[in-house]
């Protein structure tokens, strides 16, 4: 099958003899691959570290929270209500907030480590690994999930940072120790003393969710223990939901709103990251516009690569124009060489930001033991990887975006070469 001409001509001026020419062709081919390539990693780990996100604040918590100003003490008649609305799963009562942990204050231990305090969340968690509403079991690492008897599971990076281990004991001071210490100061010469006693337990376990927050700051504790170092006797704090499609969790906290009783309010974890969410969609669109100007750029790029073209073969775009060529087949030449350059520069960056994503986090390692540069740092983004979602939608549409960009380009060097006179071509040849 025969080439047509403006594709063959397109195809010559590609590799032409001039090495400047062939310079700035090759530099074109670049602008275009890096730009695609840069979209493509920097949008896909977006996109990843709003799915991770998404994934550890609902594992850890609940889709749903039902909370309240002071504590719920009818938490069981309230969890059966709520498991009676429609797209609700299962939900049950949750104790959580801060806490002082005594170190190595164990009497028993032969050691001469002086006690250390560390601050920490306790949150109290269900006994069953594979429990319906919080499911933690998943996240262990080492040791064992086990709450009953005065135990406790620990995150991967409190435990990292403050040196506790599975088989250490720990005392935690909560609000109940406070609130006795208190009330033993002001209390009147005489009057008799309830004194609450700290909780002791035994590290058993240590839990990773992948989100630093969580692994930084929390120890999970039974529901039992979690009451005493609060000491709200039977009541809890919280009450968390589970809900069978989490596409439509605006619409069961809706219809939660409405059949609670004051002053009980039921959020989303997206309205209780609300803010957090906001900037990051605004980022995203914000980085989207910025890297497409990379785009802009490189087509920018490959206009001059083809005003420079239209110079160099005026000669011949004037024989071609003297033998009967029309000005649409004098721009075929030129849309079909930025075509080209746009088809071969997206695929060539499409696979080199499909290899960067697979690399990414080996890579994040070279650097970092080898240079001590630190990339994507959990401390800041809370995640122990670089995430990535690649969306083949999403490559696809980058990759025909180059292309378009490419061809807007070479409108106007194309219609200077249609326009350009034969007789004035071919005045001094």
């Amino acid at each position: 099958m025969p080439v047509p001409v403006e594709l063959s001509l397109a195809l010559r001026y590609l590799r032409p003899r001039r090495t400047f020419v062939s310079i700035i062709t090759v530099l074109s081919f670049a602008g275009v691959a890096i730009a695609v390539m840069v979209l493509i990693v920097v949008l896909s780990v977006m996109t990843g570290f709003r799915q991770k996100f998404e994934e550890k604040i609902i594992g850890f918590n609940a889709p749903i929270t039902v909370s309240s100003p002071n504590p719920i003490y009818d938490a069981d008649k309230l969890v059966t209500l709520i498991d009676k609305q429609p797209g609700v799963t299962a939900s049950a009562g949750v104790v959580r907030g801060p806490v002082l942990v005594e170190i190595g204050g164990d009497p028993d231990d032969d050691s001469n480590e002086s006690p250390r305090i560390a601050f920490g969340y306790v949150s109290s968690a269900p006994l069953d690994v594979n429990d319906p509403v919080l499911p933690l079991g998943k996240f262990l690492q080492g040791g064992q999930y086990e709450l009953r008897g005065g135990s406790v599971v620990i995150g991967r990076e409190w435990g990292a940072r403050n040196r506790v281990f599975p088989g250490d004991k720990i005392i935690i001071l909560g609000g109940a120790v406070a609130q006795s210490f208190l009330a033993q100061q002001h209390a009147a010469p005489g009057k008799p003393i309830v004194r609450v006693m700290p909780d002791e337990p035994t590290v058993r376990g240590v839990f990773q969710t992948g989100h630093y927050a969580f692994d930084n700051d929390f120890l999970l504790v039974s529901t039992e223990m979690a009451q005493h170092i609060y000491g709200l006797g039977d009541g809890v704090q919280e009450i968390a939901v589970r809900v069978k499609d989490l596409s439509q969790v605006t619409a069961v906290r809706d219809e939660l709103n409405l059949v609670l009783p004051q002053p009980l309010v039921a959020e989303t974890w997206m309205d209780q990251n609300r803010d957090f969410l906001t900037a990051l969609a605004t980022e995203r669109v914000v980085m989207t516009f910025i890297l497409f100007m990379v785009m802009i750029v490189a087509a920018f790029g490959l206009c001059s690569t083809l005003i420079t073209i239209t110079v160099q073969k005026s000669r011949e775009i004037g024989l071609m124009k003297a033998l009967g060529a029309n000005d649409f087949q004098v721009c075929g030449v030129f849309l079909l060489h930025s075509f080209v350059v746009g088809v071969i520069g997206s695929i060539s960056g499409t696979i080199l930001g499909l290899l960067v994503l697979h690399y990414r986090n080996p890579f994040r390692e070279f650097l970092l033991q080898q240079f001590g540069i630190q990339v994507f740092s959990s401390d800041v983004y809370g995640q122990s990887e670089i995430p990535a979602v690649i969306n083949p939608v999403f490559v696809v549409i980058v990759a025909i975006s180059a292309v378009v960009v490419c061809l807007l380009a070479s409108l106007l060097p194309a219609a200077n070469a249609a326009r350009l006179a034969p007789a004035r071509a071919l005045r001094y040849e």
